[in-house]
């Protein structure tokens, strides 16, 4: 009797163990180039299609669920929950569309979300007007707002004409929401979120680690994400993506 009057108080100061016990920890992925390398701008910013296609293998065959944000919510529902970004909008970044494409399969429905600077559209390496609208009817691609021009938004005055106009030129194009925003060099403070939350839902940073839910004020315009590079290796993958 007295062993069960210690355990029944244990329960009542500290929970029951289990699952629930610790804060579940999802990973955001963040690519820039899915090409090889052509020896110009930083090679760090590139992953290879070969290396990409063997990471998203990876996230099948140990039964990851890919989510973009209209999905949020899903990420306390499903397996494994990841979130695979693209930022700067790339036109090299069809090379991943392909590659979702040549995976998807019934029990595989690889997804990411590519921020488009919205004022870059059309130029000579970045997604077309028709690229994205082909990488939003595939259903394997969601097109998100990386500002009008790219600048430091903590440095920015008018922040409207860069989130606002932004938001407003990719809904035109792809005639959906958009309601993430990934900062340029991932910098933003209070100033910057209390903007931002007039016209999105997300706001991503480039602070490195996974999400995981605290309560924190705002703290779905901070989200966190993991750098994927050139020089990732496998192994470093999935420590990236192992974080329970």
């Amino acid at each position: 009797m007295k062993k069960f009057i210690i355990l029944f108080v244990g329960v009542l100061l500290f929970g029951l163990p289990g699952k629930g016990a610790a804060a579940q920890k999802v990973p955001i992925l963040v690519y820039h180039s899915i090409a090889e390398y052509n020896g110009h701008g930083s090679k760090e910013l590139f992953v290879t299609p070969e290396n990409f296609e063997k990471q998203m293998n990876y996230l099948r065959d140990h039964g990851f669920t890919l989510l973009t944000f209209e999905r949020w919510q899903d990420w306390k529902k499903v397996n494994k929950p990841i979130f695979i970004t693209f930022d700067d909008g790339y036109k090299n970044n069809l090379n991943a569309l392909a590659i979702f494409q040549k995976l998807q399969s019934g029990r595989f429905m690889p997804t990411g979300t590519v921020f488009v600077i919205s004022d870059f559209i059309g130029r000579s390496n970045r997604l077309s007007i028709s690229d994205l609208k082909r990488m939003k009817d595939s259903g394997l691609v969601s097109i998100q707002s990386h500002t009008a021009t790219h600048p430091d938004l903590t440095k920015v005055e008018n922040l409207k004409s860069e989130l606002m106009e932004s938001k407003e030129k990719i809904q035109q194009i792809t005639g959906k929401p958009v309601i993430a925003l990934s900062y340029p060099y991932g910098n933003t403070n209070e100033k910057v979120v209390t903007e931002a939350k007039k016209y999105y839902l997300y706001g991503l940073t480039t602070t490195p680690g996974p999400f995981s839910q605290t309560g924190i004020k705002n703290e779905l315009y901070y989200l966190p994400r993991t750098y994927i590079k050139y020089s990732t290796t496998i192994e470093e993958f999935e420590k990236a993506v192992l974080v329970e």
